[in-house]
């Protein structure tokens, strides 16, 4: 009796533990590690990889020529995006809306303007492919296959 008691409360937790795991997994993504991003070039960009400090360069525009020559031309996603804060972190160092803020003491002091902002990861690819000096980044589900995929070091 006491094992068929163990052995049945022992299923229920497990059962309930296995309809909770999209719950679980759902929340892990909420609060867990930003979503993962690929850095994009146009397809015949001859770089392969470069330093996050030059991707950092490139897109607050303290770098305005790819290192063979031609004009880095880099395009943000949407402000908001998750994928466009996780990028903001991990490779501007700071968030999104520290980004922003950057780029407005920017704009009224007469020396630069942002990226443009394009809302979606095919717009951000189509950017790139249209521009011989795009740059972008895109979440890492999104089809890449008509651009080249940065590796960062």
């Amino acid at each position: 009796q006491p094992a068929r008691r163990a052995s049945l409360t022992l299923a229920l937790v497990l059962a309930a533990g296995m309809s909770a795991l999209p719950w679980l997994s759902r929340m892990a993504r909420a609060e867990g590690k930003p979503p993962a991003f690929h850095v994009i070039v146009h397809p015949k960009s001859p770089p392969s990889s470069v330093t996050r400090e030059f991707v950092m360069n490139a897109f607050l525009k303290k770098a305005t020529r790819w290192p063979e020559g031609g004009a880095i031309q880099p395009v943000d996603l949407r402000f908001g995006a998750p994928v466009r804060e996780a990028f903001s972190k991990s490779v501007l160092g700071r968030s999104a809306a520290a980004v922003r803020n950057y780029w407005q003491q920017r704009i009224f002091t007469g020396r630069g303007v942002p990226p443009p902002e394009v809302p979606s990861d095919v717009d951000v690819i189509r950017y790139v492919r249209e521009h011989p000096g795009g740059i972008g980044y895109v979440s890492s589900q999104a089809d890449v296959g008509a651009v080249k995929v940065l590796g960062l070091r």
